[in-house]
C-alpha cells in the first residue's frame, strides 16, 4: 500500500459516461479515492450507496468521491444507474491505477488463494498528496469514516 505523505500516482481512466478522467483534474480539491472489487456485489453496493447518501456532505467539505474497480465502463453505467450514484466510477480493466496504488494483492477466500482488489480508500489533499490510507475497510462503515476524516 502507498503511505500517507507520498504523492498520489496520477492516472487517466474512463468514467461511467465513457469520458477520460485524470486524478490531476481534481487539483485544488480533496479526493476520496476508493478501490472496490466488483459492481453489484453486496458489500460494494452497500459501500457505494453509503457514499451516495453522504455525497452532499463530501461536496460541502470540498471533496470529490471517486470509485475504481476493474469492471467495464458498461458495468459501471448500469451500477451507477441502478443505485443513482452521483459520483465518479472509473473503469480500470488493465489494472493501471489498481496496481499503481498497490491494491491488487493475493486474497485468501475460504482457503482458496487468488489475486484481487483489496478494499482500500485513500484521502488525497488539494496538492495530490496522500493524507490518509484506510486499508481493508469495512464496506458499510467506510463512507462515514471518510466523512469524519475530512472534518
Amino acid at each position: 500500500m502507498l503511505e500517507a505523505g507520498t504523492k498520489a500516482p496520477d492516472f487517466t481512466l474512463m468514467n461511467q459516461d465513457g469520458q477520460g478522467v485524470s486524478l490531476g483534474d481534481f487539483k485544488g480539491k480533496r479526493v476520496i479515492l476508493y478501490f472496490y472489487s466488483k459492481d453489484n456485489t453486496p458489500g460494494c453496493s452497500k459501500q457505494a450507496c453509503g457514499f451516495a447518501e453522504l455525497y452532499p456532505h463530501f461536496r460541502e467539505q470540498g471533496a470529490e468521491v471517486i470509485g475504481i474497480s476493474k469492471d467495464s465502463v458498461g458495468s459501471h453505467q448500469k451500477f451507477a444507474e441502478k443505485y443513482q450514484l452521483p459520483f465518479i466510477l472509473l473503469a480500470d480493466p488493465e489494472l493501471e491505477a489498481i496496481q499503481a496504488y498497490d491494491v491488487w494483492q493475493e486474497k485468501n477466500n475460504y482457503g482458496k488463494k487468488s489475486m484481487g482488489v483489496v478494499r482500500t480508500t485513500y484521502l488525497i489533499d488539494e496538492e495530490g498528496i496522500i493524507q490518509k490510507v484506510f486499508k481493508r475497510v469495512r464496506a458499510a462503515e467506510n463512507p462515514e469514516k471518510m466523512l469524519a476524516a475530512l472534518l
